[in-house]
């Protein structure tokens, strides 16, 4: 189940977001605007969701988050942008990679409290 907003997930949503794939919750953010779409099969379908809701394609970045580890990656065939000095899927500016991280644990801070 995706779940997209803009305020840290409950217990509840992380767990529907995890429905996919049990202990990894695939994530796009928007750097800008501070939303999280969480829980798609595929970054594109949350990436679509944002769209949708009037994030720019530049503010759009994507990863995720493991559940037992904790650990955050910035890996998503959505990240390969050129255009934007980004030729690989992980998040490969220090500034983006490092607002994502802080966003993805404002997001899921039920997990490092």
């Amino acid at each position: 189940m995706i779940v997209t907003q803009k305020t840290p997930f409950s217990k509840e949503q992380i767990k529907q977001a995890a429905e996919q794939f049990g202990t990894y919750i695939k994530t796009v953010i928007d750097l800008e605007e501070r939303t999280c779409s969480a829980g798609a099969d595929r970054h594109f379908e949350s990436e679509e969701v944002l769209l949708k809701q009037g994030s720019k394609q530049n503010d759009l970045w994507g990863g995720g988050v493991d559940l037992e580890t904790k650990d955050i990656d910035g890996n998503s065939m959505i990240n390969i942008r050129p255009a934007q000095n980004n030729r690989s899927n992980e998040i490969q500016d220090p500034q983006i990679r490092e607002k994502f991280e802080e966003l993805t644990k404002y997001f899921f801070q039920e997990l490092y409290e």
